[in-house]
């Protein structure tokens, strides 16, 4: 049976659960949430994988986003494995692309995929990000630049915006 390996990130406040395939990061969560909400993304995702328990086996993952968090890493070289229809898989390989301490919004996005129309279905892609922080969704703001919708909540987007302008 195939494994995804798991760890609870702490780092100062943060507290993150991670996990990783073989393949690389699957999965990062939401700031302080329970190891239910990843046990349940993995399971609908990763339906025959056994979930396992081992922090050496995120340590590259963890060192990455932890030199993030510190202000000290602008942009990630860690392996991903995303599952995804191709929709949310070009979204997603959009956001990406967005550079280090500079937004995008949702309508960008859609033209940037050549889908001008297609700016609800950017915004249900960009929820659906199953690697916070690095696949940058925190990045997408509002056209007028408010800060909306985040799967890891609103305070934490702010955050991360806050940390990429230089005001830890």
């Amino acid at each position: 049976m195939n494994k995804i390996y798991w760890t609870l990130f702490i780092h100062h406040e943060w507290q993150l659960y991670m996990a990783t395939t073989e393949n690389g990061l699957c999965y990062v969560g939401s700031q302080g949430k329970p190891y239910e909400e990843m046990e349940a993304w993995l399971a609908k995702h990763f339906p025959k994988y056994e979930l396992v328990e081992e922090e050496k086996a995120l340590s590259p993952y963890k060192n990455e986003i932890k030199e993030y968090l510190n202000g000290t890493l602008r942009e990630f070289t860690v392996p991903v494995e995303l599952k995804g229809t191709a929709f949310q898989l070009a979204i997603w390989d959009t956001l990406s692309k967005i550079p280090y301490g500079e937004k995008k919004s949702y309508s960008e996005i859609a033209n940037i995929i050549q889908n001008p129309a297609a700016v609800r279905a950017v915004g249900a892609a960009i929820g659906a990000n199953p690697v916070l922080i690095t696949i940058p969704c925190h990045r997408v703001v509002a056209k007028n630049g408010a800060l909306t919708g985040y799967r890891g909540g609103l305070e934490m987007k702010e955050r991360l915006l806050t940390l990429e302008n230089g005001d830890l």
